[in-house]
């Protein structure tokens, strides 16, 4: 979608390579799991106030597994391309490698 019409500056591409160095794996790593927290956050928040019927539904043992149930849909969500939130904290870690490396120059 072009967005000159609102002045908004177009974006640093993320490298369309997968990452080389340590340093753009930890990076890659850290954005999609942050992704993933952030995911499971609102995934869990659409499960709050819902009711469990049946004579063996509810209990802290469900409330357990609905929360690592969240958790694992999340990462499964992130790893599999998200919804672009890592891809924008990836380019902010890079962003902020170089400058922090230009500085201690």
């Amino acid at each position: 979608m072009d967005m000159k019409f609102l002045n908004i500056p177009a974006q640093v591409p993320v490298p369309n390579s997968p990452p080389t160095t340590s340093f753009e794996k930890k990076a890659r790593e850290a954005a999609e799991t942050f992704e993933a927290v952030f995911l499971s956050q609102i995934l869990k928040s659409m499960s709050i106030g819902l009711k469990s019927d049946g004579p063996f539904g509810g209990g802290h043992s469900e409330e357990i597994f609905q929360d690592i149930l969240s958790e694992q849909i999340a990462s499964q969500i992130a790893r599999n391309g998200g919804i672009g939130l890592s891809d924008s904290v990836y380019r902010e870690i890079l962003k902020t490698q170089e400058v922090g490396y230009s500085n201690a120059k």
